[in-house]
C-alpha cells in the first residue's frame, strides 16, 4: 500500500495514487507511521504541571501512533502526504469524540483493524449461573418462593425454585459496539472530506470510498431475503 511516487503520464501530467479514506488512514498510520501530534490540554501550564490522569492515558494511547520506523520505509522518514492526514486526524472536531476518537481512529489504522460490531452476533437467553456433576452440566436453581401441597393426604410444604436467566451477549452490548462503530465511520467521513477539499496531497488522491456505515443491516437484508 506504499506511495513510490507520482506516476507519469505520456503528455507529462502527474498521476496521484487513488486510495479510500481507510486504505489512506492504513497507509499513513501503518505504512508510514505518521504520528499524531495532539494538542496539549487547555489547562496545562509551560512549566509543566497540571496534568491530569486522563491526560496521560490519552497521551500513553498515542504513544502507539509514534514513528518509530519500520520494515516498509527508511529511517525516520514519515512521507509529507502521510503527514498531512495524520495532522487533519489529530483536527478531530470535539463533536466527533474529539482526541478521543482521533487516538481511536489511529490506532485501528495502524493495526489494519475495523471496529468490532459483533457481526452474526445473536442474544441468547441462558442460566446466570451453571455447574458441573457427573450427570453434566445443569443450571443453578434458587428458592422464590414456598407453597403448601396436598401429597398422599397430607399437606406439605414444599420450595418453589426457578432458574435466573439472562441475555448473553446483552443485546445493550451489541448496540453499544454498533454505536461505536457508527462513531467511527462518522470520524473517517469527516477525515475523508477534510481531505478531499483540503488540497494539501501531494502524491495521494483520496476517493470518496467509505466502509459501509450499517453493515449489519446489509447482513440482515441478505440473511432475510
Amino acid at each position: 500500500m506504499s506511495v513510490k511516487g507520482r506516476v507519469g503520464r505520456a503528455d507529462g501530467t502527474n498521476v496521484k495514487r487513488a486510495l479510500g479514506v481507510q486504505a489512506a488512514l492504513e497507509w499513513a498510520f501503518r505504512v508510514e507511521k505518521a504520528q499524531l501530534d495532539l494538542p496539549p490540554p487547555k489547562d496545562v501550564t509551560e512549566e509543566g504541571f497540571g496534568f491530569g490522569l486522563e491526560y496521560v492515558l490519552l497521551q500513553r494511547a498515542a504513544l502507539g501512533c509514534k514513528v518509530d520506523g519500520g520494515q516498509h520505509k527508511m529511517g525516520s522518514y514519515t512521507h509529507p502526504d502521510a503527514e498531512v492526514i495524520a495532522a487533519t486526524v489529530a483536527g478531530m472536531p470535539d463533536s466527533l469524540g474529539g482526541i478521543r476518537m482521533a487516538i481511536r481512529v489511529a490506532e485501528l489504522a495502524r493495526a489494519g483493524l475495523t471496529p468490532d460490531w459483533m457481526p452474526g452476533v445473536v442474544p441468547r437467553c441462558v442460566p446466570v449461573e451453571t455447574k458441573r456433576n457427573q450427570h453434566g452440566v445443569r443450571a443453578v436453581t434458587e428458592v422464590v418462593g414456598m407453597e403448601r401441597v396436598l401429597h398422599r393426604g397430607r399437606w406439605r410444604s414444599v420450595a418453589v425454585l426457578a432458574c435466573p436467566v439472562t441475555w448473553r451477549p446483552h443485546p445493550e452490548q451489541i448496540a453499544s459496539a454498533r454505536r461505536g462503530y457508527e462513531d467511527w465511520w462518522h470520524a473517517l467521513h469527516w477525515v475523508r472530506d477534510g481531505l478531499l477539499v483540503g488540497g494539501m496531497l501531494r502524491e495521494v488522491e483520496v476517493t470518496a470510498a467509505m466502509p459501509k456505515v450499517r453493515p449489519w443491516q446489509s447482513r440482515q437484508g441478505a440473511t432475510s431475503s
